[in-house]
């Protein structure tokens, strides 16, 4: 009898589980997911050989990173770092992560630039939802991010889970995802993937600026 009820559930798992791929194919999913992956690896690869080459030849980026630390104040680089994280990821999280590994606490502050992305995101969770009692705010949004609240109704968290992890703005992720009322604790959860991405980039960063 267990047994029985054993492959009743691998059964009713495996057709969830090929429904959920259908899906998926149906909709254009892998193929949105391939597509950034590859403009993804190449932006990676192209900045880590950036920094090097940039360092090697041209200037040295850690004294350069170095001048950074010591004439910004750590709150005042925080605090830019959260806003641009906030409002649509305007300034490229990679300058931060390599500023990080020139402070006396490199993974300390790389662990606060990655809890104030993710904050930020969830903050814009919220921004979206405040827009819609806006309408001329709405209707722009509406307009200017058509496509981004198309695919989170067709894929919702795990549209999230992506723009936490690939260099798309997490922001704008978020800010679709509460223009549509999308469950936020399912975005709370998502986002937690943004920790990840942080510490890949890190690793690869770090490894180039000495």
């Amino acid at each position: 009898m267990r047994k029985l009820r054993r492959r009743k559930r691998k059964k009713t798992n495996t057709e969830k589980a090929n429904l959920i791929h259908n899906y998926y194919s149906r909709t254009g999913f892998y193929r949105f997911v391939g597509l950034n992956l590859k403009k993804a690896i190449l932006p990676i690869i192209g900045i880590v050989l950036a920094i090097f080459l940039f360092n090697k030849y041209v200037y040295n980026i850690n004294d350069g990173l170095h001048h950074f630390t010591e004439t910004f104040s750590r709150l005042g680089i925080f605090v830019t770092f959260f806003v641009s994280e906030t409002l649509l990821g305007l300034i490229p999280p990679e300058m931060f992560i390599a500023w990080s590994k020139k402070t006396d606490d490199p993974f300390l502050n790389l662990a606060i630039l990655a809890t104030l992305s993710y904050s930020g995101g969830l903050i814009s969770y919220f921004i979206g939802q405040a827009a819609l009692k806006i309408k001329s705010v709405k209707k722009y949004l509406e307009v200017k991010m058509a496509k981004n609240l198309e695919n989170t109704r067709k894929w919702g968290g795990i549209l999230i889970l992506v723009g936490a992890v690939l260099p798309l703005p997490f922001s704008i992720a978020c800010l679709a995802a509460g223009m549509i009322k999308y469950p936020f604790k399912s975005v709370v959860l998502y986002g937690l993937f943004r920790f990840g991405r942080f510490a890949v980039y890190a690793w690869a960063i770090f490894s180039v600026v000495s």
